[in-house]
């Protein structure tokens, strides 16, 4: 069957429901999903705004989806994953490009232009390991032999990039998925701890008090998590020294003995003395530490050929916060526990269906009541990790949230509703609204994705907001 044929095949039932409804419900379905930007699992909204003058009480605009095609509101779904909606991953990328670039570059969003002078190291924290796993290709690309060993299980093999069997473990048997697991649910704790001995370290070694060194120099990051293919998650994150004064707000230059070498060796002893002792249900990893892959290195200002650079910082950054334990084999989804006997057959590799089954056994409050407080059968899709994926101090920039205020501001600026729009402080929104579902029907999905990319068998760029 053709491309054509198919697409009105599939459609026509679509157009038919909507065009029956009203002659404007067709053209207004078409206007949202053209708004919506290629999101593929849009919000449903049922409800109504009125716009009042504050002064009179009289009402000056009003909108009910009572008029909308379904009787439905569609908005964007706002996921981050880009397994789930790459539109809206990519949104999201690019305001946490924007977040991370400001502050290092400065000059916008609140961050004066100066934290380009200030130490900032680009570090890389990882996981111990839990058990030997297939390697693949080193950072240069050259394919090394896998596990060479004389005892243990090994691996001759030079694994290409896209061998499925990278970070699988050599013996799914003696791999510690208890400990594993556990490492994940206190990755944020071990972050959280690192931070405190940075500037405690920081604080020794300019010989100060912690007090002292407090008042003198702030610890401001950002910082985003990552999957490495074995399902661990590990740290990318920008380490800025900043001063302070009498105004918490302010960021100015630190003092001059707050060097960047100064910063990069606080960050390595930091690292080795983080511990978090890891509740004993009888796994063989006894104490949560950091991996002995730790990576610190100063960035540059200026764009020295893409590499360190603020810009190839910011982006490197900003691409992993659209990524999630997906990238290892796992799934994007919450589970259930009907779903545990077909994980495999939802997608999950053997190893990360382990994982999975690992964190929902630990996840029974009657067998392991003192891990209750770590929601593991909540986020056995994660692989046991429930930390945010982005995170940063307070003093390191903007907010996405003023991100997203700044775009909104922007777009609502670029509108026409009816003439001049009258001040915000003189009128007075009142609005209602309720959840109805989420996504398109399977003959709106393909509408809508014929809409953005074209037809099937046919490709068009695919445009998303600023």
């Amino acid at each position: 069957m053709s491309a054509p044929a198919l697409l009105a095949e599939c459609v026509g039932p679509v157009l038919r429901d909507l065009a029956r409804r009203s002659g404007k419900d067709l053209s207004r379905w078409l206007e949202q999903v053209h708004r919506l930007g290629g999101c593929t699992e849009p919000v449903r909204l049922v409800g109504e705004t009125m716009t009042l003058d504050a002064a009179s009480g009289e009402i000056v605009s009003s909108y009910s989806t009572a008029g909308e095609p379904h009787g439905h509101l569609l908005v964007r779904c706002g996921n981050r994953r880009a397994s789930r909606c790459p539109s809206c991953a990519e949104l999201y990328r690019r305001d946490t490009f924007h977040l991370i670039r400001a502050g290092l570059l400065g000059g916008a969003k609140g961050v004066p232009a100066s934290v380009r002078a200030h130490p900032r190291v680009f570090v890389t924290l990882t996981a111990p390991s839990f058990g030997p796993v297939h390697r693949g290709p080193d950072k240069s690309g050259v394919r090394r032999v896998c596990h060479p060993r004389r005892t243990g299980p090994t691996c001759f093999e030079r694994h290409k990039s896209d061998d499925g069997r990278i970070g699988q473990p050599l013996d799914l048997d003696s791999y510690d998925y208890v400990g594993h697991v556990l490492w994940n649910a206190h990755a944020g704790e071990l972050w959280r701890r690192f931070t405190i001995y940075l500037r405690r370290h920081l604080a020794a070694a300019a010989g100060l008090t912690q007090s002292a060194f407090n008042k003198a120099v702030r610890v401001s990051f950002a910082k985003v998590a990552e999957y490495q293919a074995r399902g661990v998650v590990h740290f990318h994150g920008v380490v800025r020294l900043d001063g302070r004064t009498t105004e918490p707000a302010d960021v100015v230059e630190p003092p001059p003995w707050a060097t960047l070498e100064l910063l990069e060796t606080a960050i390595s002893s930091a690292v080795a003395a983080v511990r978090v002792k890891a509740p004993d249900v009888g796994q063989p990893t006894k104490e949560l530490v950091w991996g002995r892959q730790v990576d610190v290195k100063p960035i540059e200002t200026g764009d020295l050929d893409g590499h360190l650079s603020e810009q190839a910082v910011a982006a490197y950054i900003a691409k992993y916060a659209t990524k999630a334990a997906e990238t290892s084999g796992t799934l994007d989804r919450r589970i259930h526990a009907h779903d545990l006997s077909r994980l495999r057959e939802q997608g999950a590799s053997s190893h990360a269906a382990r994982l999975i089954r690992t964190a929902w056994r630990l996840g029974n409050p009657e067998s392991y009541p003192e891990l209750t407080g770590l929601r593991l059968r909540k986020w056995a899709h994660m692989l046991g990790f429930r930390g945010h994926f982005s995170t940063r101090s307070r003093a390191y920039s903007t907010t996405l949230g003023a991100v997203r205020d700044e775009r909104a501001d922007y777009r609502r600026a670029q509108s026409v509703h009816g003439g001049a729009e009258l001040p915000e402080e003189s009128t007075l929104v009142l609005a209602h609204w309720s959840f109805a579902g989420q996504g398109y029907t399977a003959g709106e999905s393909l509408l809508a994705t014929s809409i953005i990319n074209g037809p099937p068998g046919m490709t068009a760029r695919r445009e998303v907001d600023p």
